[in-house]
């Protein structure tokens, strides 16, 4: 009777806390969900206002010296952006509230003046640093707050970019590399859904962002074409990740004042675009990217966004990298994907799952990404182009507070940091 009694003990405790965690996750949802909506309308509005005034690209050498001396008056000039969520995730240490509102003016304030930057990478941060004050305020603990802060991570990504499988996965993935805490599935699941049905409520996400129309079914010769496909994103993501780690250093070798960095950063942007003849690899990109797809080949196009971001973000400018890897990797597999044998639209898509998959080392998100944005057809030849851009792109990765405690190689641990 006893052992009975502490198993229907046990049962209820497990049934309170599936309530309790339906509850904090879809209230995260909601506030998360609400909060990101108005981060996504007010990129939307600098984007269409940079459009309507392209000569705004003259404030770029103040814009970023601007961002950095806000930081610096709240007392943020150290802050590690997305770093320091997952620091927050993994050691338990404690995100401000004041990261929600500085990463949002901030990042709006880059995209408005033209700076090479997304925004679900900002959206990591400003979701994490609200549930983590949610989390506070409800009186949780550091293991519960360590879900809350996924669950806000989930919510201001599936808002942002309308993919709720992909921002639950990643949310739980990108941190700890090999090792997922399951233990926030169900929270994350909730928290994403809830604040993609916010984003859908105010008419954002309705339909599909990204259509391709011409991938391939599974057979041999496709996989072999995936399969090289996916050697060549691997070599790009670590390309991508090596310059945006190196940028921020040549910067500060050069240039030891941060406000210093940003206005040089900002005017090499500002050199770059009128060198350029247009604002193609300005902001996030999502026009460029949809026009890739739809057919359009520009051959230098994932070099100079490259260039054009890491330019921005190392200098000190606000933004997320996850749009930019996209794009990247979408211009260089329409370049490269059709003297492969490739479709044109189906290999800029698998290029964007596979760089997205090298630059993150989170395969599992990557191929839900590709399965929210173009469908389930060719899904096992995204799933391959995934694997092979993950296997091979060895320990390097956008964060350098992400930890990979797997080998990509042998079923054995490694527990180093990404570089």
């Amino acid at each position: 009777m006893p052992q009975l009694s502490d198993r229907a003990k046990a049962s209820l405790d497990n049934v309170a806390a599936f309530v309790k965690w339906l509850f904090y996750a879809c209230l995260t949802g909601v506030v998360v969900g609400l909060v990101a909506v108005a981060f996504h309308v007010g990129i939307d509005i600098a984007a269409e206002t940079r459009e309507r005034y392209p000569q705004i690209i003259w404030l770029l050498p103040v814009a970023g010296p601007a961002i950095i001396l806000l930081y610096k008056a709240c007392g943020m000039a150290e802050d590690r952006g997305t770093n320091r969520v997952l620091v927050a995730v993994r050691d338990a240490k404690q995100l401000k509230l004041r990261t929600a509102p500085l990463i949002f003016l901030s990042t709006i304030c880059t995209h408005l003046a033209g700076g090479s930057a997304g925004r679900e990478g900002a959206a990591l941060q400003l979701g994490g640093s609200l549930a983590a004050f949610t989390g506070k305020k409800l009186g949780l603990d550091d293991l519960d707050e360590r879900t809350m802060v996924m669950c806000g991570m989930a919510a201001a990504f599936s808002a942002l970019f309308g993919t709720p499988l992909t921002a639950a996965i990643f949310a739980m993935e990108v941190v700890t590399v090999g090792r997922m805490y399951y233990a926030a599935l169900v929270p994350c699941l909730a928290s994403s859904a809830t604040a993609l049905m916010v984003a859908r409520a105010f008419q954002l996400h309705l339909d599909g962002d990204y259509p391709v129309y011409d991938a391939l079914q599974l057979s041999p010769l496709a996989l072999v074409q995936a399969v090289g496909l996916g050697i060549l994103c691997a070599l790009l993501s670590i390309l991508f990740c090596v310059v945006m780690h190196i940028t921020p250093k040549l910067y500060a070798k050069y240039l030891p004042n941060p406000t210093l960095q940003a206005a040089v950063g900002g005017t090499l942007v500002l050199i770059l675009t009128l060198l350029v003849g247009s604002q193609t690899y300005n902001g996030a990109g999502d026009p460029v990217i949809r026009r890739l797809l739809a057919g359009d080949t520009i051959p230098q196009a994932f070099a100079l966004k490259l260039l054009f971001t890491a330019l921005t973000l190392g200098a000190g400018f606000r933004g997320g990298e996850i749009v930019p890897v996209l794009f990247t990797g979408c211009a260089f597999g329409t370049w490269m994907g059709p003297m492969l044998g490739l479709p044109h639209g189906f290999s800029g898509a698998l290029g964007m799952a596979a760089v997205f998959c090298g630059a993150t080392n989170c395969p599992l998100s990557s191929i839900f990404l590709a399965f929210e944005l173009f469908g389930g057809k060719g899904l096992p030849l995204y799933a391959m182009c995934c694997g092979v851009s993950y296997m091979l792109s060895g320990y390097y990765g956008l964060y350098s507070e992400q930890k990979i405690i797997y080998s990509k190689f042998k079923p054995q641990w490694v527990d180093k940091k990404t570089h």
